[in-house]
């Protein structure tokens, strides 16, 4: 029996912090109330009244509901990723996209040459020359 005890008091303290973050973060319960009331909506809309058989051919068919069901479950999924601390690599990914476009254009054989001669004009002023030079000597 105790070790059924420890057991459990390891789980609790492992989902603590989850619970916390949940009770304590405005966003993840906006997100779970939405997901909720949108979830009530459409099985208001399917079985008001019906038979199951009639509210699953709908659910194939109806479009509107479709979009619901992903909303309720993207508004779940965001709770679930802001309590579990996920982040969002959104402007890691909006960096690497800039950086390949960036060397997409500085190394593009048709674009490059006057790319560069623009950047290095703006960089050290028009009319000065770069030499890179490279020692040979070790």
């Amino acid at each position: 029996m105790a070790k059924l005890q420890d057991r459990a008091r390891d789980r609790a303290s492992d989902v603590r912090p989850y619970l916390e973050r949940a009770f304590k973060d405005e966003r993840v319960r906006e997100d779970v109330k939405s997901a909720i009331a949108t979830a009530r909506e459409i099985y208001e809309q399917l079985l008001g009244g019906r038979q199951f058989s009639a509210a699953a051919a709908r659910v194939a068919t109806d479009k509107e509901i479709q979009q619901s069901l992903r909303d309720a479950i993207d508004d779940l999924r965001d709770a679930a990723d802001r309590v579990q601390g996920r982040s969002s690599h959104a402007t890691r990914n909006a960096t690497l996209l800039l950086t390949g476009i960036a060397l997409g254009i500085l190394f593009n054989p048709v674009t490059g040459p006057g790319t560069r001669r623009w950047l290095q004009d703006k960089i050290f002023g028009e009319g000065e020359e770069f030499e890179y030079r490279q020692d040979n000597a070790k």
